[in-house]
């Protein structure tokens, strides 16, 4: 039984996606095929709006790292309990509790075919999270479902001549996103670093793409030809 990650961007869930009510309808038909072709799903949800609205209300008062990304990741779980909640009345198996950890994660996978979690400490974005999910549970792939369409060689929202890729190797995203460290609270990269450095370690493929679209994302689940960056080790 094929077993997928994936990084649903808490930008998915904003007021600026276009119809976002028909996206999570859609994503929950997504997943019901998947679990009914034989794949496990664990979902990963990012803060979005939510994470950068609170710490942004916090950042003048509290200046530790840490205590912020505590409110990021209080926010991806809301996200998740969405996305969770829209799934169950959707009639999938999912598991009740939106895990707090990547253990925890891994036990509710191992009796229910889709869980749904958010993030579970400071120091890095769900992102992260997923791929670690991913290396733990040797998924067949992690997806990052973002709101652009492929990797750039730069952000096409500051320079939209920024050159897109097809394919590219882990090492060539770990030169485009940067070192594997945490800059700051509520920063936002195509793909976390810290996460790129996990999956260059553990040879995890990464299909990266415009999660606005769920049939781009089912392409991926399915082993299909998607519209996106692949990134093998």
């Amino acid at each position: 039984m094929a077993t997928v990650v994936v990084a649903l961007g808490g930008s998915l869930l904003r007021p600026e996606v276009e119809e976002r009510h028909k996206w999570l309808e859609e994503m929950v038909g997504v997943v019901k095929n998947s679990v009914s072709s034989g794949v496990k799903l664990a979902l990963v949800v990012g803060g979005g709006a939510p994470a950068r609205e609170g710490i942004d209300l916090a950042r003048p008062v509290i200046h530790d790292l840490s205590h912020l990304d505590r409110i990021g990741i209080a926010a991806t779980r809301l996200n998740a309990t969405i996305v969770r909640e829209a799934i169950a009345v959707g009639g999938v198996k999912v598991s009740e509790n939106i895990p707090k950890s990547i253990d925890e994660a891994v036990d509710e996978l191992s009796d229910l075919p889709v869980v749904v979690m958010g993030g579970t400490v400071p120091g890095h974005t769900t992102d992260a999270v997923a791929i670690r999910l991913a290396v733990q549970l040797e998924a067949d792939k992690c997806i990052i479902a973002t709101n652009v369409a492929k990797v750039h060689s730069e952000d096409p929202r500051e320079n939209p001549s920024a050159e897109s890729f097809d394919m590219l190797t882990l090492d060539e995203l770990q030169e485009i996103v940067g070192p594997p460290d945490h800059a700051d609270a509520g920063s936002s990269k195509v793909v976390d670093p810290i996460g790129v450095g996990e999956a260059r370690e553990n040879a995890l493929r990464l299909d990266v793409l415009d999660g606005r679209d769920p049939r781009r994302i089912s392409a991926s689940i399915n082993g299909e030809d998607f519209e996106g960056t692949m990134v093998t080790p």
